[in-house]
Formats: C-alpha cells, structure tokens, sequence
C-alpha cells in the first residue's frame, strides 16, 4: 500500500523534486490554472478548499498584505485567523463531492497507486490545505 505524498506546482516545473515514473499527480484545486493543468495528471476540484472559505482566506491575506505583514506572515496568519484547518477538515466530511473524491482516493492508495496532491503553495513556508488532506487520507488507509 502506497502512501501520498505532495507538493506545488513550482516545484514540478523546476524538477524540485522526483518522484517514481509510475507517480499519478493529483491537483486539488477549484479552478486550475494551465500552468497547474501542465504538471498534473488529473484534477479533484471538490478536494480544494471551498469557495467561502477560500474567499474570506484571500481577503484576509490582502488586508495582512496592505498592513505591512511579509507574503508568508499574511499568509499564515490569515490562516489562523479564518480557522483554516477546522474547516476544511469539515469540508472534506460534510461535503458529498469531497467525501465521494476522498473515498475514491483511498481506494487507489489501498490499490498501490502511486499519488501525488498537488497545489499552488509551497509548504516550506506557507500552511496548505493539502497537508490537511493527506493527514485526512493517511487516516483512513
């Protein structure tokens, strides 16, 4: 049984990172761009963060960004603020699509497929809701 991993798009453009040939890379985003579309194999938009929070994270993270805070700081701190975590974990239980996506996931890890979640942040630095996700899926295997 394979484990998930993840990573973001800039990392995949660049060759940041490797991983196995055999490697299907998911993106788990509402709308991706044609850059994200260029890196991945398949896209699960029910598995981003859905659109009201994803909405009042932003706002946040601008008005962070207009007082002066760093890209990261803002980042991170509306994070918090928005209680990020929380709900997109209630997202990934309440929500059909996801559930359905998180499940169909699950089967293909427990089928040894190799998948990669795949966003727009770099983890390094900035909290992504992918982290989240794979916790989420590491659960359920």
């Amino acid at each position: 049984m394979h484990t998930t991993r993840d990573t973001y798009i800039t990392a995949l453009r660049h060759e940041l990172v490797n991983f196995p040939e055999d490697t299907t890379f998911v993106g788990v985003v509402r709308r991706p761009t044609n850059r994200l579309r260029s890196v991945i194999d398949e896209n699960c938009p029910s598995l981003g963060p859905p659109p009201d929070l994803s909405n009042e994270f932003k706002q946040l993270y601008e008005d962070f960004k207009m007082q002066g805070m760093c890209d990261d700081g803002a980042h991170n701190a509306a994070w918090d603020v928005v209680g990020f975590a929380d709900r997109y974990r209630s997202h990934l239980t309440t929500d059909s699509d996801a559930r359905k996506a998180l499940a169909e996931l699950t089967d293909r890890l427990q089928t040894d497929e190799r998948l990669v979640l795949v966003c727009y942040e770099n983890t390094d630095r900035k909290r992504c809701h992918r982290t989240l996700l794979q916790n989420s899926l590491a659960a359920k295997l």
